[in-house]
């Protein structure tokens, strides 16, 4: 049974999603939820499920005190949902093709740096995008680049808010993340 842990930034909803079905999964369990913000929803969520969670800042990320904790925890897969940082280089080379991000906009369109959230959204909405949806891939050096392993579009109409546009893309995460999660280990 592989080891994953999840970074995460914000409230969770993705890491609760994955949470939710590796507590029943033959082929993978989170055993941490690293958060790099205390006031982070993330952590609460991890409580529900009796995952360890551990809290770092950047500074830490950066002295490699996050690549230490997930050592200790064994840890095989590094799940990013809703993290917002830029991960080290050491970071990524401890986890070769074993570090997966998800995006809410079909890469290569609205990636890289300050494209997250609510700016991708706006984004899409203001060049007119028939279409959303999310980018499952790798991690590699460079934000939103790493290889594609899924996407999975929605449709969008004329009236569609960015909000709105959120929603659907949200959708689509919480109904493939976890399962795009478990074919690969």
């Amino acid at each position: 049974m592989k080891r994953l842990a999840i970074l995460a930034t914000g409230s969770g909803s993705n890491a609760e999603k994955i949470m939710e079905h590796f507590a029943h999964s033959s082929k993978g369990k989170v055993v941490l939820v690293a958060a790099n913000k205390t006031t982070a929803g993330v952590l609460a969520r991890a409580q529900k499920f009796n995952v360890p969670t551990f809290t770092f800042t950047r500074q830490e990320l950066e002295e490699g005190i996050l690549l230490e904790k997930l050592r200790e925890a064994q840890v095989d897969w590094v799940i990013l949902a809703g993290f917002l940082l830029k991960v080290p280089d050491a970071l990524i080379r401890a986890f070769p093709d074993r570090m997966v991000n998800i995006h809410p906009a079909l890469l290569p369109k609205y990636g890289g740096k300050g494209m997250y959230g609510h700016h991708v959204h706006e984004a899409v909405k203001a060049a007119g995008d028939t279409e959303s949806g999310i980018t499952i891939h790798l991690v590699n050096e460079h934000y939103d680049e790493g290889k594609i392993i899924f996407q999975a579009a929605t449709s969008l109409l004329p009236e569609d808010s960015a909000e709105t546009i959120a929603a659907k893309v949200l959708a689509l995460e919480h109904r493939y993340f976890a399962e795009v999660i478990e074919g690969l280990l």
